[in-house]
């Protein structure tokens, strides 16, 4: 097995937990964010710029890659880290989460889901076992099940046997994956419900699976309602396996969902923001394109990533105004440099046993001088 995951230390006062990625002979620690290639690259950025900022797993996209150039073609070049030139671990997703937003429910049966293919209109059928049989054939070194995303809010009833279907499916793709060294993840699915989360956690781990992502977060709900749905379901996962949390990469989810036992995340929350101007700032995010920033000749934040070491907020302002790429290459950088920087903060506030406090002096910095419980008020009261 290519990629092995060992659990190093878990915290007394919170779930948060510190773990080590073995692959091909490096170590990448957990927590760990993951940058998003949709289509077999991290927009703007080579990888050799991903690695220097310091990524570890990168994600693509299994239902883009299937539309375009194609599995085969993935395939014949020797799977995505020839493809790409990332000797890095790739995790793709199941294309589950694309499909559904493309699907109407009437579409969705017991055998697979149709949907019209969104570069052209063409009729498709994805089923758990093509979804693994794409998967392989990209060579990932983290495949996830066939599940069904369901929009927030949703009613138990539906969502119910919706868990019903994600189960057999989940058993439906694991028969079909072929014995090699990939590995394959459940996704433990039931909304905002306590019963649910729990059942569908448990039906997962008895079917032995390679890690465990919670999925059904980041579809409309409040953070609150996030938080639960975590804390619904990472008690029943086993401890000494990977624990994913899909789409989410806010600095705050990042911290509140490692304190609720989350490993690694993924979101294209960093690149998609750079393209249109925005920055993570430690006093939270800023818009580059404001008047304020057009003789502001200082660093976008207090951070060692190329962007801030080079070049100032007026530069990339007037790079970002102009509509040229170089700003959105720069802004894209300087992100996905912060939320490292951000997850190795947080491992090493949980191996000093201060998570908590940390949290409380992020959040506080992040929202403009309000604490933690002044936020979370205002978040309640809007």
């Amino acid at each position: 097995m290519r990629l092995k995951f060992e659990l190093k230390y878990k915290d007394t006062n919170t779930m948060g937990r510190l773990g080590e990625i073995y692959y091909n002979g490096k170590i990448y620690e957990t927590p760990m964010f993951m940058p998003v290639g949709t289509n077999a690259t991290v927009k703007t950025l080579s990888p050799e710029e991903l690695k220097s900022i310091g990524s570890g797993i990168v994600l693509a996209n299994t239902y883009h890659l299937w539309l375009r150039p194609g599995e085969d073609v993935v395939c014949a070049a020797g799977g995505l880290h020839k493809f790409t030139n990332y000797d890095g671990p790739i995790l793709t997703d199941s294309g589950g989460f694309q499909v559904f937003s493309l699907a109407k429910p009437k579409d969705i049966t017991e055998e697979g889901v149709k949907f019209k293919n969104h570069l052209n209109g063409d009729a498709l059928f994805l089923t758990p076992e093509k979804s693994i049989e794409i998967q392989q054939k990209l060579g990932s070194d983290i495949m996830m099940s066939f599940d069904e995303c369901v929009k927030w809010p949703s009613t138990h009833e539906y969502m119910a046997l919706s868990v019903e279907r994600t189960l057999r499916w989940a058993k439906r793709g694991k028969v079909a994956k072929k014995d090699n060294d990939q590995l394959l993840f459940g996704i433990v699915q039931g909304g905002e419900y306590a019963d649910l989360r729990k059942h569908c956690a448990l039906e997962l781990v008895k079917m032995d699976f390679d890690g465990y992502s919670v999925g059904g977060t980041s579809v409309g709900e409040d953070k609150e309602t996030m938080y639960k749905m975590v804390e619904y379901s990472t008690p029943y996962l086993p401890e000494d396996k990977l624990r994913y949390l899909m789409g989410v990469g806010d600095p705050i989810d990042l911290i509140e969902n490692v304190m609720r036992g989350i490993d690694i995340f993924d979101c294209v929350s960093p690149t998609r923001l750079a393209r249109h101007g925005h920055a993570y700032t430690k006093y939270g995010k800023v818009n580059i394109k404001n008047s304020k920033y057009k003789r502001d000749f200082t660093p976008l934040d207090d951070c060692d990533c190329y962007a801030c070491k080079n070049y100032t907020k007026a530069y990339i302002r007037h790079l970002i105004v102009a509509n040229e790429t170089f700003g959105a290459r720069l802004l894209s950088i300087h992100n996905i440099y912060f939320l490292h920087e951000l997850m190795r903060q947080i491992r090493e506030n949980i191996k000093n046993g201060t998570i908590k406090e940390f949290r409380d002096e992020f959040v506080k910095n992040y929202y403009n001088g309000m604490n933690y419980l002044e936020k979370k008020t205002m978040n309640k009261e809007e």
